[in-house]
């Protein structure tokens, strides 16, 4: 999977004495990266935007490190992404509508979009092509609220209580979620592999 145009090389490592060295803050973004860019991914309209997102996340994030604002230590870092990346969404989705109503801009091509910057959410090596597409067409279909739960636990590797901090819920609502989430995914593989889409 690919990170943002590596933006290890665009946000250099925070130059305090709390902060990781520059080859500790490359391998930490080489790490996270791709989940974070999934997250980034299922809160905008095209791979472009995610990664916008993730860039501007991660920028933010440097400047409080560097002016010893950020609150806790390295483990935060991933809860104020996952936090920061969802406000930005909603920041850039709300100024792209305004933008398509002033331009009265009434069709949206999402779905060309999404094939022009298509990127798998799986590595190609560890699963099957077909259920590879299947089971990311399902994540699409469902509520963002169960996909996003889903995404952040699965490839997040997030507990439920960083989830709910992050999305601003409970963590028995991110549990919830979770369940209803793989629950409701389950059941349109089980539809697929009844139609025969799914030779699993």
């Amino acid at each position: 999977m690919e990170t943002p145009n590596d933006p290890s090389s665009v946000t250099e490592a925070p130059a305090t004495s709390l902060s990781p060295s520059a080859s500790a803050w490359r391998a930490w973004i080489q790490e996270m990266g791709p989940r974070l860019l999934l997250f980034a991914r299922q809160q905008t309209r095209s791979s472009e935007d995610a990664e916008d997102i993730l860039q501007d996340a991660l920028v933010k994030l440097v400047g409080k490190l560097e002016s010893g604002e950020f609150s806790g230590g390295q483990e935060a870092w991933m809860p104020y992404l996952y936090t920061t990346l969802r406000r930005l969404a909603i920041d850039l989705g709300r100024k792209d509508d305004r933008r398509r109503r002033r331009e009265d801009v009434v069709t949206i091509d999402d779905e060309r979009a999404a094939m022009e910057g298509f990127h798998p959410w799986f590595d190609g090596d560890s699963s099957d092509g077909e259920t590879r597409d299947l089971i990311e067409a399902g994540l699409k279909e469902l509520p963002e609220k169960f996909s996003e739960v889903i995404v952040m636990k699965i490839w997040g590797e997030r507990t439920f209580a960083q989830i709910g901090e992050a999305l601003e819920i409970s963590p028995n609502t991110a549990a919830s979620r979770y369940r209803y989430g793989l629950e409701a995914l389950q059941k349109k593989l089980g539809s697929a592999r009844r139609k025969g889409d799914l030779s699993i």
